[in-house]
C-alpha cells in the first residue's frame, strides 16, 4: 500500500501529525490468548453482574418486564428480518416493507392518530423529533409539564441548543402565548399519575400551541388513546411491545401524528400501492429530500428506523389483539392498585401523590433514603423500584406489569417491610 501512494515508510505517512500528539514507544498490548482462555474470562467479567432474571422486577421508569411471548423474536429472529436492512429497493424488500406498513397500521389504530413513521430510535428521540415538528417561524417556545421524564427532558434541552429553543418546565396548567410551539405533556406521567391531559391540551390549542402527548402504548387497552384526547402528535418508547430489557437497549421510537404533519415526519414511511400488474405492493414514500441531499434545511436528518424492533413490536402487537391489549391493561392496573394498598400498610409508607389516579407505576414515600431501600432489596431478591430524588431522597417508583403474581408481590411487601424495620 506504502508503494501504491508513493510513500518510503509508515512514519512518512504520518508526518504530518505532530511529533507532541504521537506515541513514541510501542503500544503496551499484550501477547494473544486462545478462544478457550478468552470466553473463561469473558464469563468471569460477566459473572460479576446479576441477570435481571434472577431479581424479581417492580423497576420501571420507561423500561418494563413485560411478557414477551416466544413467538415474537421466532419471527423477528428469522435471517431474512434478522439480517436485511434498507428497503429502498422495493423489489427485494417486500417482506420487511410490508411488516413496517403493518406496524404504522397498528400505530396509528393504537393511537388513534392518521399517521405513523417506521419507528425511530427510542422515546427520548421520539420527542424531540415532535417538538422539531412544531417549530416555525416565531413559534419557537417548548412547553414541558414537571411530569415528563427527566432524561428526556435532558435529550430536549441538547436538541435545543441547535435549534434555538430551551425547554421551559411548568407545573399545573401552562400558560401559552402567541410565540408557543408545542405543550409537552407525559400521561401516565413519570411519577405513574395520570394527567388531566385532555384539559391541558385544550389550553394548549386555545392558546395557538401544539399538543405532544408522552404515551406508553401498553396504557391504551384502559386508557383514551393520545388522539381521543386531543394530542397533534404521540409519541412513545415501545421497548414494552416484545423488545426484553436488553442491558438498556436498542428500543424503539414511536411517532405518530395527524395527516396534517404526515410531510414534517423524519424518518421512513411505509406506503401500499400496486405494481404493473394491479397487485398490491409497497415502497418507502413521502420521505424529504432535505434529509439525504439538503441537511442543513432539514427538520430533522433521521432518515432511518429501528426496523427489527418494529418488526418485534408488530408481531406482539398481533399476538396480543384488540382484547389481549385491554387484559393486559387491566392486569396491570389491578395488581399496581393491589401493590401499592399493600406497602402504604407498612409502617411509615404513604403515596407520595395521595389521591392521584395511576396506571402500573405509582410513588410511595419511605422512611428510609429510596436508594439505600434499592440497594438492601437487590439481596432479597426484588429490583424494588426507581429512586426519584426529584420528588424527594425518600421517594420510589414501583412498577408492576402483568408479569407479577401475587406471590411475588406478597414476598415484595414483605420484604420491604423487613428492609424498612431493619
Amino acid at each position: 500500500m506504502l508503494a501504491t501512494i508513493d510513500r518510503p515508510s509508515l512514519d512518512d505517512l504520518f508526518s504530518q501529525i505532530p511529533a507532541g500528539v504521537r506515541l513514541d514507544r510501542h503500544l503496551a498490548i499484550p501477547d494473544g490468548v486462545s478462544e478457550m482462555e478468552l470466553v473463561a474470562d469473558m464469563r468471569a467479567l460477566a459473572s460479576r453482574n446479576r441477570h435481571a432474571d434472577e431479581l424479581v422486577c417492580f423497576a420501571g421508569g420507561g423500561a418494563y418486564d413485560h411478557y414477551v411471548p416466544s413467538v415474537v423474536w421466532a419471527l423477528a429472529g428469522r435471517s431474512e428480518f434478522y439480517t436485511s436492512y434498507t428497503p429502498y429497493q422495493p423489489e427485494l424488500s417486500q417482506g420487511v416493507l410490508q411488516v413496517l406498513f403493518e406496524y404504522q397500521s397498528m400505530i396509528c389504530e393504537l393511537t388513534g392518530l392518521e399517521v405513523s413513521n417506521a419507528s425511530l430510535y427510542d422515546g427520548a428521540t421520539a420527542l424531540v423529533e415532535a417538538v422539531h415538528m412544531t417549530i416555525a417561524g416565531a413559534k419557537r417556545r417548548v412547553l414541558v409539564s414537571s411530569g415528563v421524564d427527566p432524561r428526556a427532558l435532558e435529550a430536549l434541552a441538547t436538541a435545543g441548543r441547535g435549534a434555538g429553543y430551551v425547554p421551559e418546565v411548568f407545573e399545573g396548567s401552562p400558560v401559552v402565548t402567541e410565540d408557543v410551539a408545542a405543550v409537552v405533556v407525559q400521561h401516565p406521567n413519570v411519577f405513574g399519575v395520570l394527567e388531566p391531559a385532555r384539559e391541558l391540551f385544550a389550553t394548549a390549542h386555545d392558546g395557538g400551541a401544539r399538543a405532544i402527548q408522552v404515551f406508553d402504548p401498553l396504557s391504551l387497552g384502559v386508557l383514551a388513546p393520545p388522539g381521543e384526547l386531543g394530542a397533534d402528535i404521540a409519541v412513545g418508547e415501545g421497548q414494552g411491545l416484545g423488545n426484553h430489557l436488553n442491558y438498556g437497549g436498542p428500543y424503539l421510537g414511536i411517532i405518530a401524528a395527524r395527516l396534517v404533519d404526515v410531510r414534517k415526519l423524519p424518518g421512513r414511511i411505509v406506503g401500499e400501492t400496486v405494481d404493473v400488474e394491479g397487485r398490491t405492493g409497497y415502497v418507502l414514500t413521502l420521505q424529504a429530500r432535505e434529509q439525504h441531499i439538503r441537511r442543513e434545511k432539514a427538520n430533522s436528518n433521521i432518515c432511518t428506523n429501528q426496523t427489527l424492533m418494529a418488526i418485534a413490536a408488530t408481531v406482539a402487537m398481533g399476538w396480543l389483539g384488540r382484547h389481549g391489549l385491554v387484559e393486559l391493561g387491566h392486569q396491570c392496573a389491578a395488581k399496581a392498585a393491589y401493590t401499592a394498598a399493600a406497602l402504604t400498610d407498612l409502617p411509615g409508607v404513604s403515596m407520595a401523590f395521595d389521591g392521584q389516579a395511576f396506571f402500573k407505576e405509582f410513588t410511595v414515600r419511605l422512611p428510609k433514603p429510596a436508594v439505600a431501600v434499592v440497594e438492601s432489596m437487590i439481596t432479597q431478591g426484588f429490583l424494588a423500584g426507581v429512586p426519584m430524588p426529584q420528588a424527594g431522597q425518600d421517594a420510589l417508583t414501583v412498577a408492576v406489569t402483568e408479569r407479577r403474581s401475587r406471590e411475588e408481590i406478597d414476598r415484595f411487601v414483605s420484604a420491604m417491610g423487613e428492609v424498612l424495620a431493619s
